[in-house]
């Protein structure tokens, strides 16, 4: 690849090879050539820009999980090498727990979904839009979402989580590709979002395996229904938009689709976050799915519950 390391025999490589050179090798000063030193990473928490805050993040993130094992599930790709590669990958993190954001050390075993989108070029990562299940952490800790928002606030971090209005425009402006997987996904997601809920029985295996926020596995039509019906009516009237989409079809692989999409609007109904509160909500969200002769058969959406339960607490504490 044009201005790589000939070591990177493909942006999955890269990507792959140097995650695990940073976070398992622990090799946290790699960043100083990984990452770009005005690099933008925004997450459902905020924005953090440049390398020095990138390596504090990683530091922090390793003391509370210092046994912290990356595992990529995938990697999905868009771009040249002229224009430059658009990288979404999809880890499942296992590690434990040895006291900071999540409270006091508690040794308890936990695994999470992490989904990273990265603009990389010339052997470096110049964007970053990035998605932690901290609700899946914060559960398997014996907290819920809106309890560990809550203890954000109370140790006074009153700091209101990313909104349309707060980002930055970085040096990444593509939308994607226009392949025909990509397509069929957005479709389906718009249907959602636009309360046709059949979608579901007609584009979905009826065998389909479901990981959605909070660590929680589901399976079969109905608890897609219960899931996507339960975010849209806590937004009724939200507005939703794709920010990103891309397909692939790639050997060996199933067809997949990987859509970086928001959702921005009133908490004004009854579903995922109890009774309607009024608050602006922005949710910053990101589904990889699979596709088979039956129809979509595997998800995993992320977002972060507890940016979510922050915002809310924040909104109607003001």
């Amino acid at each position: 690849m044009k201005g790589f390391e000939e070591q990177f025999s493909d942006i999955p490589d890269y990507i792959l090879k140097c995650t695990a050179q940073i976070w398992e090798g622990r090799d946290i000063a790699a960043l100083d050539w990984h990452y770009h030193d005005d690099l933008i990473v925004r997450s459902p928490s905020g924005i953090n820009r440049g390398n020095k805050v990138g390596k504090a993040n990683t530091m922090a993130t390793l003391a509370e999980f210092p046994d912290r094992q990356l595992l990529g599930e995938d990697v999905l790709w868009c771009g040249d090498e002229q224009a430059g590669f658009l990288s979404s990958h999809r880890i499942l993190s296992t590690a434990t727990h040895c006291g900071g954001a999540f409270g006091p050390k508690t040794g308890i075993r936990v695994i999470f979904r992490t989904i990273a989108d990265t603009y990389c070029r010339e052997n470096r990562v110049w964007d970053e839009w990035l998605i932690r299940d901290n609700a899946a952490i914060a559960r398997q800790l014996g907290q819920t979402p809106k309890y560990a928002a809550q203890a954000i606030i109370d140790r006074g971090d009153m700091r209101m989580p990313l909104k349309p209005s707060s980002d930055v425009q970085g040096p990444y402006t593509s939308l994607g590709n226009s392949d025909e997987w990509g397509e069929k996904h957005a479709s389906i997601l718009q249907r959602i979002m636009n309360t046709d809920f059949s979608v579901i029985t007609e584009e979905y295996d009826r065998a389909c395996y479901l990981s959605l926020p909070g660590a929680h596995d589901a399976y079969g039509w109905a608890e897609a229904d219960i899931f996507w019906n339960g975010l849209r009516s806590s937004l009724p009237l939200a507005h939703f938009q794709i920010e990103h989409q891309m397909g692939r079809a790639d050997p060996l692989l199933s067809p997949r689709s990987a859509i970086r999409w928001s959702l921005t609007g009133c908490h004004d109904g009854w579903g995922r976050y109890g009774p309607p509160t009024g608050a602006e909500i922005h949710v910053m969200g990101v589904s990889h799915v699979e596709f088979g002769p039956r129809g979509l058969r595997r998800e995993v959406t992320l977002f972060d519950d507890i940016a979510i339960w922050k915002q809310i607490l924040l909104e109607t504490k003001a």
